[in-house]
């Protein structure tokens, strides 16, 4: 079964209908030059509203770790998107199980150095000059598939309902992470896009398989609370 993120959430009732239709994880971005940034306040309180079991994750953009994992306390966060140019000794600041890091695939070369980053899930996204993802273009799908043979992959970049279900055949990533895709205005998600890519998706997966990606997280923090 493909686990579902919906990234950039600014608002709360964007983040509860997104909850209510079934996603497993909110992406909240603390990036500052990001059109869809939020206020680390702000996002406390949207994440205070979410059910316990919607994964919450943060992501951040080339930040001071020590910024990030204040962040992170502060909101409640349950893992952490390393989204910008950070580097394999950067991410070894941070425990393994609660680390994404995305990557930006050019070539069969870049597939080969992920090995060095020491993290729970690659994601795949797409860069335009001087952006860090959230341009609504598409990652290469055969580089992506490449490297879903090897390690927990989050797929991204440029995702949504006209082209969702030819990336799932494509790559069959165990998730993707959608954004731009299910907004008609910038930093508002669109209730019937989200509605009906999360309905493509969960059509698609008919059979239940293993959640490794989000869900996983959940279960690891209700087994420490115990």
């Amino acid at each position: 079964m493909t686990e579902i993120k919906i990234c950039g959430i600014t608002d709360q009732e964007d983040a509860l209908f997104a909850a209510a239709c079934g996603v497993d994880a909110l992406g909240f971005i603390f990036y500052p030059t990001s059109p869809r940034y939020i206020d680390p306040v702000i996002a406390k309180e949207i994440i205070a509203a979410l059910p316990c079991e919607v994964i919450k994750v943060g992501v951040f953009v080339n930040e001071q770790a020590q910024a990030v994992q204040q962040i992170f306390d502060f909101c409640g966060l349950d893992l952490i998107q390393l989204h910008g140019d950070e580097t394999p000794e950067y991410c070894r600041q941070f425990p393994r199980a609660r680390l994404i890091k995305a990557v930006f695939l050019q070539n069969e070369a870049d597939c080969s150095k992920l090995d060095q980053y020491p993290t729970h899930a690659i994601l795949v996204d797409s860069r335009a000059p001087g952006k860090y993802g959230g341009t609504g273009t598409m990652a290469d799908w055969g580089l992506a598939a490449r490297v879903r043979k090897s390690y927990h992959l989050i797929l991204s970049g440029g995702l949504k309902e006209e082209n969702i279900t030819a990336a799932l055949a494509a790559v069959s990533p165990a998730a993707v992470d959608i954004n731009s895709g299910v907004e008609s205005v910038l930093r508002r998600k669109d209730s019937e896009k989200v509605r009906r890519i999360i309905e493509l998706i969960r059509r698609r997966d008919k059979k239940m398989k293993d959640k490794s990606i989000f869900i996983n997280t959940n279960q690891k923090r209700a087994a420490n609370e115990q």
